[in-house]
C-alpha cells in the first residue's frame, strides 16, 4: 500500500483551508493510500471538540464528518 502524509497549518478562522487536509486524506484513504495528517501552527485548535463541530469548509463536508471518517478509517492525526 502507498502511503502519504498531509500537512495542515490553518485554523477555524479559515475553514476551507482547515478542511482541506481531512478532505484531501479522505479521498486518498478510499483510494487505497495509508494516510497521515500533521498539524501545525493554529491547525491543533481543530481537535478541540467545540470547534471542529463549528467548522464549515466551502465545497466539502462539515469538518467533524471528514475527522469522523479519519478516525474511522485508521488515518492518524500528529499533533
Amino acid at each position: 500500500m502507498s502511503k502519504m502524509i498531509i500537512a495542515g497549518s490553518y485554523g477555524p478562522s479559515d475553514p476551507t483551508r482547515a478542511s482541506m487536509p481531512f478532505h484531501v486524506a479522505k479521498g486518498a484513504r478510499e483510494a487505497g493510500y495509508e494516510v497521515g495528517i500533521v498539524l501545525a501552527n493554529d491547525a491543533p485548535f481543530l481537535m478541540k471538540d467545540t470547534v471542529c463541530e463549528a467548522v464549515l469548509g466551502v465545497g466539502m463536508p462539515p469538518l467533524k464528518e471528514l475527522f469522523q471518517f479519519a478516525v474511522s478509517n485508521n488515518v492518524h492525526v500528529y499533533i
